[in-house]
């Protein structure tokens, strides 16, 4: 099962690992070949949904607004994460482990801290949109111009994939010596850095950094941003007011409160004695099924979505019945 790749530093009895091998799961063939099936049904169903979500946002004039604009840029960042994780993924538990090279690897650890960077902040601009939309009506439309909604989203994106470059490009400096057996399903940082040969202290504090900056100060901020929301809600006279007003942002609360229950639980304040078995289970579930949920939480009971989508399949029907 191990494959060792080494290459002799010269000058030096060490050797530097130049290729990883990813345990994933371990089990018998059926159960992993099950895990296959339904990880590979996870996956097309996300991809699928998500793009004609995406579409579907785009085309549809009545979803013209910033809030579907900045969930449309959720789906995005959905389906560059999952895709980036699940394919190498589903090599691993056919083939029970396989073998990655250290450039890979690295690729794979940047474009997955970027995108859950990128999502952090994008989580943070949509509670500020609907902070906007309920505390501030009356500038909400002056304010959230398509223009400024490009910029605030461009900006994430543009923060997410430059910041992580700090912590990424010390890791890849990092010496890797043996063994390169790597206790995860894919290359993260935490069983990467287990199996470093050099001193982590510098990795260490930048990641201490880049949590602040990326996780702890954007929470503070979305719940800032909902005590407020829930404040200007709760003194709103008609009932029918309150249920529209909470409506509007509840989707948005549950997809933040499993993003940073699942990002708290892995990075922040990880349990004492969590078994690799435990991590991995959660890292399945902000890399594979928080993407497959997202869409159906922001579609669930959602009319303008429903209406949309029934508007595309009615004008698909005539197209196809009139050639």
């Amino acid at each position: 099962m191990l494959t060792l790749s080494i290459s002799k530093i010269q000058g030096n009895n060490r050797t530097v690992v130049t290729e990883f091998f990813l345990i994933g799961f371990q089990g018998s063939q059926n159960v992993r070949l099950v895990m296959f099936c339904l990880l590979l049904m996870i996956y097309c169903w996300t991809v699928s949904v998500n793009t004609l979500l995406i579409t579907l946002v785009s085309t549809s004039k009545n979803l013209h607004t910033p809030m579907y604009f900045f969930i449309s840029q959720l789906f995005v960042n959905d389906i560059l994460l999952t895709t980036d994780i699940t394919p190498n993924m589903l090599h691993i538990l056919l083939n029970n482990g396989g073998a990655i090279t250290f450039s890979n690897c690295i690729i794979q650890l940047y474009l997955f801290s970027a995108s859950e960077a990128s999502e952090c902040l994008l989580l943070t601009v949509m509670s500020y949109d609907r902070y906007m939309a309920i505390c501030n009506p009356l500038h909400y439309i002056s304010l959230m111009t398509n223009g400024n909604c490009l910029k605030l989203a461009i900006a994430s994106w543009a923060v997410g994939f430059s910041i992580i470059w700090i912590g990424i490009l010390t890791t890849s400096m990092q010496t890797f010596c043996g063994p390169n057996n790597i206790d995860h399903l894919f290359c993260d940082l935490v069983p990467l850095l287990d199996l470093s040969c050099s001193d982590t202290s510098i990795v260490q504090l930048e990641v201490s950094f880049l949590s602040l900056v990326l996780v702890i100060i954007p929470s503070i901020i979305i719940v800032t941003s909902y005590t407020n929301i829930i404040v200007n809600i709760l003194r709103i006279s008609s009932s029918s007011g309150r249920h529209k007003a909470f409506s509007t942002c509840s989707s948005h609360l549950i997809v933040v409160s499993i993003f940073y229950w699942t990002l708290f639980s892995v990075y922040v304040f990880p349990t004492r004695g969590q078994t690799s078995t435990i991590s991995k289970i959660l890292s399945l579930l902000y890399t594979v099924f928080t993407p497959l949920i997202n869409p159906i939480i922001y579609t669930f009971r959602n009319k303008d979505i429903k209406k949309a989508l029934q508007v595309q399949i009615h004008k698909s029907i005539i197209y196809f019945s009139s050639t």
